[in-house]
């Protein structure tokens, strides 16, 4: 598939990636590994292609450029972080929420290093404490 390429989707397709989209990392990340269990699909080849066309090893260029986004503490301004959460991860409000009152919590997993440092530099401007892992 060219990087040109459109996918049309069904309306029940549109339907299961409104749903996906919805879903905080922990639900998704539980998704993902019930498909690969029950029907034996896996994301990890689209990423060591990635990894391989940058050049060098894939294994150890991997490990470099992926992060965790961790929030460590909410600090003092909650409302500022928790809308800042929202804004990356594209969680609903009670849900962004539930992860800023629950910290230390992961934000998001598998972060290329810019992404990472972009998100953990809005969440501390927010008032957060944030730690990539």
């Amino acid at each position: 598939m060219s990087d040109t390429a459109t996918i049309e989707l069904s309306a029940e397709e549109k339907a299961v990636i409104t749903a996906l989209e919805k879903l905080n990392v922990i639900s998704l990340n539980n998704v993902v590994k019930y498909m690969e269990e029950v029907y034996g699909i896996s994301a990890a080849p689209v990423a060591m292609a990635g990894g391989a066309a940058a050049g060098g090893s894939a294994a150890a260029s991997e490990e470099k450029a992926s992060y965790d986004v961790e929030l460590a503490e909410a600090g003092a301004q909650k409302i500022a972080v928790i809308k800042v959460v929202r804004e990356v991860t594209g969680l609903a409000l009670g849900d962004a929420k539930a992860m800023v009152d629950g910290a230390p919590k992961i934000v998001k997993e598998g972060v290329a290093k810019a992404d990472a440092e972009a998100m953990k530099k809005k969440l501390e401007d927010a008032g957060a404490k944030v730690n990539l892992k």
